[in-house]
């Protein structure tokens, strides 16, 4: 684990991350803020992209808790079923679905804590929910973030509470909107588990990793 940066070079990282993309978006396919909570909860130890794959269809016949919830569990797992853990994760669609019509009006609630009162939903679900849709500077740490804040200094925490509340006490305010999917993007694409490309790595002169590569 890197020691944390100092405010400057922070300051300069998300200066150079906002100059090469100002708006990052995240890559799971949704169309409102149903969808992208489904899409979220769905994404947990699967990729972005298997579960657009599996969403497109999906979300042109259901696309409210409504319309889920008349589709059943065994209609959602036919067009689920190529990702992991399908069976679980239509369970709780399901029951999500219910909770959101009895208790929330079938509206998405914009709290963590009644995101996270949801099945399924997690505070890295809630935080995605949060920024990506309600706009709040929430920071959804999964495992890129995890390895680029620690491996950087960005960010360094024992577990991901603490790498997202580093998050949250370091990187200047101007940039806490779009922190997380600048962190996400550049760990998937840059700062890779196994062998960083820190020869095109725009923050490579900051970062505070020892084993740099070519």
């Amino acid at each position: 684990m890197a020691k944390q940066l100092s405010y400057a070079p922070m300051k300069e990282i998300f200066t150079r991350f906002h100059a090469l993309e100002a708006e990052p978006k995240g890559e799971l396919e949704h169309v409102n803020a149903f969808t992208l909570l489904v899409a979220v909860a769905l994404s947990a130890q699967a990729t972005d992209v298997g579960v657009n794959k599996a969403t497109r269809k999906l979300f042109a016949v259901a696309d409210t808790p409504e319309k889920m919830l008349a589709l059943g569990e065994e209609g959602l797992i036919e067009h689920i079923k190529t990702i992991g853990l399908y069976r679980n994760k239509a369970k709780n669609v399901i029951k999500l679905c219910r909770i959101l019509i009895e208790e929330f009006g079938g509206e998405v609630p914009s709290s963590r804590a009644a995101l996270q009162s949801l099945p399924g939903v997690g505070r890295k679900t809630a935080n995605v929910v949060l920024n990506m849709w309600f706009k709040q500077p929430a920071q959804a740490v999964d495992t890129h973030i995890f390895r680029l804040g620690n491996r950087s200094g960005i960010a360094p925490g024992k577990d991901e509470t603490a790498v997202e509340r580093a998050i949250e006490d370091h990187v200047p305010a101007e940039f806490q909107l779009h922190a997380h999917h600048w962190l996400i993007l550049h760990g998937r694409y840059i700062c890779v588990a196994r062998k960083p490309k820190c020869g095109i790595c725009p923050i490579a002169d900051l970062c505070l990793y020892e084993e740099k590569t070519e």
